[in-house]
């Protein structure tokens, strides 16, 4: 194998080598993922931007992540063509550009998630922090933190991907492939550094923030758990899903590479391909989990339900920090209530709002309800 410069011509029998089993499948799970993903992606950019009118952090989130899955998803017909004909006719630059694109954005969808997460946290937990925080400023450059994040996370993909020439059976293939120039460091790194800041990293940090959030809302004595909530959590666990194999995968070959195992990493070697089209696939299944939340909006919104679901995020949030800030005092009415019951027994309440509490004290001689209390005390 060799790294140089091919020409576009190939072998007249480039094109007729037998597609694999391996290939089908993944033929079959790009092409689920592309006809039921992409558009399903669209069309929830569609209902924020178009349906909401308030606009929520997990909504904006949300954004975001159908248009990472939106844009990767775009790259879906190169790959089918070269599963179809094991051969990649698009060139190196091609080849390096699409697989960065996917890397990008899995590290936006599994921090975006964090975020998500955290928002959860500062919302039961620090509810008048997350007032404060809950800016269109802060989140701007959260946002962008996140994306910048991401692209630099996924440097290293483009460096360990290059179109490769390959003969086989007198047929020339350009496959583009990993290529660490047969070092077994470079290989482990990259797989590592994948494992570690993809997925052992954030899901720690989601982790902790969910079980905090659980804690805190088992010791209290009125919750529920909220659209937005189950919507995150399903967000999570399907992302999860689909990207563990995956990380599995990683963990297998460089464990085969270190101790040298070639059954080891040849199973990986196998596995590889499969695990790649199913996490894939993730881009395309958020859209279906939408539609799963939203499904009680359908008959009174129509095609507006998914707008329904994301203004519900909004008032959930809202009702759960001012119902958390109402905990922490007496309600206006309680206050009103036992203001009238001290003036009516001649003891001024002693309140949290002491200007009120003085005014009460300060005409109590004045009140009619009073003097004839304390003629009768005297009588």
């Amino acid at each position: 194998m060799n790294t140089t410069s091919f020409p576009q011509s190939s072998s007249p029998g480039s094109g007729s080598l037998p597609v694999s089993t391996s290939a089908r499948v993944g033929i079959a799970i790009l092409t689920v993922a592309f006809v039921l993903g992409f558009p399903g992606n669209m069309f929830v950019v569609w209902s924020v931007l178009c349906r909401v009118k308030k606009r929520s952090v997990t909504c904006l989130l949300v954004l975001n992540l159908a248009l990472a899955d939106a844009f990767v998803l775009l790259s879906a017909p190169l790959f089918l063509r070269y599963l179809a004909r094991m051969d990649w006719e698009f060139g190196t630059a091609a080849c390096k550009l699409v697989h960065y694109l996917s890397s990008v954005n899995m590290y936006v969808s599994i921090y975006l998630i964090c975020l998500m997460s955290m928002d959860r946290w500062l919302a039961v937990t620090r509810p008048f922090l997350s007032q404060r925080m809950r800016t269109k400023r802060s989140l701007l450059v959260l946002l962008l933190g996140v994306w910048m994040l991401a692209f630099l996370l996924s440097v290293p993909m483009p460096f360990y991907r290059s179109n490769v020439k390959v003969i086989k059976n007198n047929f020339t293939l350009r496959l583009c492939m990993p290529y660490h120039w047969r070092s077994v460091g470079h290989r482990s790194f990259q797989y590592l550094f994948e494992t570690i800041m993809g997925c052992l990293v954030p899901f720690s940090l989601i982790s902790t923030c969910y079980s905090s959030v659980i804690c805190r809302l088992q010791s209290a004595k009125f919750h529920r758990r909220g659209k937005g909530s189950r919507l995150i959590l399903m967000i999570i666990c399907a992302f999860a899903l689909f990207w563990l194999p995956y990380h599995i995968v990683n963990i297998i070959e460089v464990v085969g590479l270190l101790e040298d195992s070639e059954s080891v990493t040849g199973a990986a070697l196998t596995a590889r391909p499969n695990v790649t089209a199913f996490a894939y696939f993730s881009s395309a299944v958020n859209p279906l989990l939408y539609v799963f939340a939203g499904s009680s909006h359908i008959r009174q919104a129509g095609l507006s339900f998914m707008g329904r679901l994301f203004e519900a995020t909004n008032s959930e949030s809202r009702t759960s920090s001012v119902t958390r800030s109402g905990r922490s005092g007496s309600s206006p009415d309680e206050t009103s209530v036992l203001q009238t019951l001290s003036v009516k027994l001649g003891k001024p309440f002693k309140g949290k709002d002491k200007e009120r509490s003085c005014s009460v004290a300060g005409n109590e001689t004045n009140v009619p309800e009073l003097k004839t209390l304390a003629t009768v005390e005297q009588l």
